[in-house]
């Protein structure tokens, strides 16, 4: 079904159905015709490609990627919406619905089962209130990914896509970036979603690695560090870290000293090398 993005055709479809837009599950749909295909081209599908969805609402997205995709699976929580899009997605046979939450999914067993031998990318127009839960579930499970694209709050893009050593960056950036490339492809207005939000939208695209570029000894402490230091972010790092992780400041100290990092810095000014040398460093006295 072709014209999901318009209007007239939603309300249509949501009075045929009895849908409403649940504020809790964050359901925005799209209305801006452009928005989708540009994610379709751009999420790195092509006809050998498998592409997983989360959350496809009525389906415009989803519409897209099975255009340019070999097999589209969409995960959808909302269980009114199944129903609906065996309508919208009437006309591709290259799609799957699946009922459930993306947080509790084995997906490293879907994409065995449903994508064997093809490369898989992700594509999703993420509610705003899992943005970040959902984006890291998928990076630190360390699916056979090529690519994330997801359309999310334009802050939070910005966060995700922030180089390190800028105001910026965050913990979220420093995780993003051990995983992937992240990069802004395109801006999206709160005018082309109903109902509109009250912030813009950006979407974004993260390559995955297939192998982190860091070496780090321990995985878990690296990001433990790492949330330790943006937890207190106007504080020095040797103070936050120590207070978060529970680390006395002389043993701390050492470790700075070890791993060739100034303890005044500010979470901020530290790049992604000196929080790996100064979680190996610390791993090696707790």
């Amino acid at each position: 079904m072709e014209k999901l993005w318009d209007f007239n055709e939603i309300k249509k479809i949501m009075a045929e159905s009895g849908f409403t837009f649940s504020k809790a599950l964050g359901q925005n749909f799209l209305v801006n015709p452009s928005v989708c295909p540009k994610m379709a081209e751009l999420c790195g599908a092509d006809e050998n490609t498998g592409v997983i969805e989360v959350g496809p609402g009525i389906g415009v997205l989803t519409n897209e990627l099975c255009k340019v995709a070999k097999k589209v699976v969409a995960v959808e929580l909302d269980s009114r919406l199944p129903e609906i899009l065996k309508k919208t997605l009437a006309d591709h046979d290259n799609v799957t619905i699946v009922s459930g939450d993306v947080m509790e999914l084995d997906l490293h067993k879907l994409i065995a089962e449903e994508f064997p031998g093809m490369e898989v990318v992700v594509c999703a127009n993420l509610p705003y209130y899992i943005t970040s839960p959902v984006i890291m579930k998928l990076l630190e499970e360390k699916l056979p990914i090529k690519a994330l694209t997801v359309m999310v709050q334009k802050e939070a893009a910005d966060r995700l896509c922030a180089q390190m050593g800028t105001r910026a960056c965050g913990a979220v950036t420093a995780a993003v970036r051990y995983f992937s490339e992240p990069r802004l492809l395109f801006k999206v207005s709160a005018g082309s979603f109903m109902p509109a939000p009250k912030v813009d939208s950006a979407v974004i695209r993260m390559d995955v690695y297939k192998k982190p570029k860091l070496d780090v000894n321990d995985e878990k402490l690296y990001f433990r560090v790492v949330r330790g230091a943006f937890s207190q972010r106007r504080k020095t790092v040797l103070n936050s870290v120590s207070s978060a992780l529970g680390i006395d400041k002389a043993t701390l100290t050492q470790a700075f000293s070890e791993a060739g990092v100034n303890p005044a810095l500010r979470p901020e000014a530290m790049s992604l090398e000196n929080f790996a040398a100064l979680s190996n460093a610390i791993g090696g006295r707790i």
